[in-house]
């Protein structure tokens, strides 16, 4: 891959309306993680940008909303084959602006790609499932089923994984018929925005994707209120998404909420020890931890906890941490210095509270800049511990042992939140049981985090409100209308 950089003019424009692009107001600048220097800056925009993209969104809704299904779908063929197309370009971008490795970022925009092709194909079926006869009791009365979109909606996105959040949400919704409005995360725009060119190239009509970037408070808060958006999609945190629910709640529209998780990796008595743990580090470190199913709780049958805690910790010393476009790069930079503040106060409280520092911790030492940290295991952590119980979302393992099978559900349980799960096991009857015994909404069986468009995305408890991805994904920007008729 070139690692000839894109460049970027004084000012980006950060504000997308009806198929102009606009240069905002508050310019903010857009930092690369991995040598915190400047990428570039961003114009971005306020509630009065929010407005007038609703305002364009809602007038490009009818004709979208009337368009076929198979309209639809060929208009999401042509923007998956556009991010492939500039896929290396789109790679680079996410690796300077997120500081993830390029393999990870990879990962993402092929991601992207699947997404988009995925829902183009559900698109292409709703055509014949519309109107579709509903049998009744009586032949008196006929009825037939409509799945309609829902409207307006506001798509409010992390900056953990650029473009990926957003074609989980964007490609559904515009499958379904919807008009958006976009806010990406104020950390991350820049491949965003690569992306919303590519998606406009591809055809799109104008006003039928508005693109609004800037701050949660600036933007994110008046699209969660504004009257006209029918429904609000948000990830990120469950602090914001509590607010997002709270302005949703103003004028009773729908929302969707995929929100944090702690989630746990259960190592049973029959694992294999080295794919434990490589699923383990893996589960914890991979995007640096920056992930709300880092599986950064481990529970250990006793009998291998300590052979278990050595290779772990061989294994997190050994990760090459470094910026993304370095030779053998394993593990790149957290996304700012705010976040790497947070980590590594969660990691000195957790010192503190008495849990055992096992590696890492702190900085590499031989890279002077850049928002890096080592990989991080702790054990003997109190079940009380923040560490323990709260989503850090950086490069931090927590090790613990168990006795019985059913200890180590009811620890893996024992969390406000139910995102992901994964069991390790020779004994598949055993990692079954167990899997069918956690409350999560995605369970990994000796597998690594893949996820594929085709399966549900969203968790138990406080991890989300609704799913993403699959059919529940498109169903989530849909409303159902029964036609009923006297015979």
């Amino acid at each position: 891959m070139s690692n000839t950089f894109p460049t970027f003019p004084e000012t980006l424009a950060g504000v997308y309306i009806n198929g102009q692009w606009l240069p905002g107001g508050t310019v903010l600048d857009v930092v690369n993680p991995s040598t915190e220097e400047r990428l570039a800056s961003i114009g971005t925009g306020d509630a009065n940008d929010v407005d007038q993209a609703v305002q364009a969104a809602s007038q490009a809704f009818p004709a979208w909303a009337r368009s076929s299904g198979a309209e639809r779908g060929a208009l999401l063929r042509r923007i998956a084959e556009g991010v492939r197309q500039r896929r290396e370009t789109l790679v680079q971008l996410q690796s300077l602006n997120n500081g993830k490795p390029l393999f990870e970022a990879a990962i993402d925009v092929d991601d992207v790609i699947g997404t988009f092709e995925y829902y183009a194909g559900l698109a292409e079926g709703l055509d014949a499932q519309q109107d579709r006869p509903v049998e009744l009791p009586t032949e008196d009365f006929a009825a037939r089923l409509r799945r309609e979109p829902v409207g307006v909606v506001g798509l409010i996105v992390p900056w953990n994984f650029p473009m990926v959040t957003t074609a989980w949400k964007l490609a559904p919704a515009l499958a379904a018929g919807c008009a958006v409005v976009l806010k990406p995360s104020e950390v991350t725009p820049l491949p965003e925005l690569e992306l919303a060119r590519i998606i406009a190239e591809a055809g799109l009509p104008a006003g039928v994707l508005n693109v609004v970037c800037g701050t949660g408070l600036a933007v994110g808060a008046p699209l969660s209120s504004h009257p006209k958006v029918a429904k609000v999609s948000f990830t990120g945190s469950n602090a914001v998404g509590l607010q997002v629910m709270q302005r949703a709640a103003e004028t009773v529209k729908g929302i969707s909420l995929e929100l944090g998780g702690k989630s746990s990796l259960l190592v049973l008595e029959e694992a294999e020890l080295d794919l434990a743990v490589e699923l383990a580090c893996g589960g914890a470190f991979f995007n640096a931890g920056q992930m709300c199913s880092a599986t950064s709780r481990v529970l250990v049958a006793e009998p291998l906890a300590a052979d278990f805690l050595a290779l772990v910790q061989a294994r997190a010393e050994a990760t090459q941490v470094g910026e993304p476009f370095s030779e053998g790069v394993e593990m790149g930079a957290l996304v700012n210095q705010a976040q790497y503040q947070r980590v590594r106060g969660h990691i000195e409280r957790g010192i503190a509270s008495g849990a055992r520092l096992v590696c890492g911790g702190g900085r590499p030492a031989e890279l002077e800049r850049g928002f890096f940290l080592k990989p991080t295991v702790f054990t003997d952590v109190p079940k009380d511990s923040a560490l323990w119980n709260e989503e850090i979302f950086g490069p931090v393992l927590c090790v613990r042992s168990f006795s019985t099978e059913e200890e180590a559900i009811e620890l893996a349980n024992d969390s406000e939140f139910g995102l992901v799960a994964s069991v390790v096991s020779r004994n598949l009857e055993a990692a079954e049981r167990v899997a069918n015994a956690l409350q999560a909404g995605m369970v990994w069986i000796n597998s690594p985090q893949v996820i594929f468009p085709q399966t549900a995305w969203g968790g138990y408890k406080q991890s989300s409100i609704g799913r993403e991805l699959g059919p529940w994904g498109l169903s989530s920007f849909q409303e159902i209308k029964h036609v009923v008729r006297a015979v």
